[in-house]
């Protein structure tokens, strides 16, 4: 089973838990830390992996390193632990933040473009596209691709709305073989 199914199965148990106890932001921002700590830290990932290291050894560990955290995601890191999946946990927090922002109307994107956009065109983009996706939010990450000619490609989830001139000329392209056979 590949781990994004893995930690997909893991985020919805958590976001069931967290819904029927009312704590949905609570946990998200809960989540975000343990991810960051988990970045910044591979040290710990190793240990938490290291076979040699026993698993009571390594709930004691979570409890000391994580003690201002709430039970359930405490809870969650250890089963993660246990089963040796430490290695998907920011994965989980990645899908356990799409849920929740599913649940809230919150949808969330990259925008490609040459130069960095300013608030207001990152703004303008979120609003046009909240309405275009009928969320209430749109929350858009800016990433500058020097490749790109011009134009922004915006990516929401799986889809990709390319808006760049390079995209445009390879659809006039398309046509006109199309229009040729």
């Amino acid at each position: 089973m590949s781990e994004a199914v893995v930690a997909k199965r893991y985020a919805d148990a958590l976001f069931q838990l967290a819904s029927e106890k009312a704590t949905l932001n609570d946990l998200l921002e809960e989540l975000r830390v343990v991810k960051q700590v988990f970045q910044e830290n591979k040290e710990l990932q190793a240990f938490l992996a290291h076979p040699r290291v026993t698993n009571e050894k390594k709930r004691n560990f979570l409890e000391e390193v994580f003690t201002g955290v709430s039970k359930d995601v405490l809870n969650t890191l250890k089963i993660l632990v246990e089963r040796h999946r430490v290695g998907i946990t920011s994965e989980v927090v990645d899908a356990f933040e799409a849920l929740v922002n599913n649940a809230s109307g919150v949808a969330q994107g990259k925008v490609y473009s040459v130069r960095k956009l300013s608030d207001a065109e990152r703004a303008d983009l979120e609003l046009s596209f909240a309405k275009r996706l009928n969320k209430s939010v749109v929350k858009l990450v800016n990433v500058v691709d020097p490749s790109l000619v011009g134009g922004v490609k915006i990516r929401m989830g799986n889809t990709i709305y390319d808006g760049t001139i390079t995209g445009k000329l390879r659809r006039i392209e398309q046509n006109i073989k199309l229009a040729n056979i």
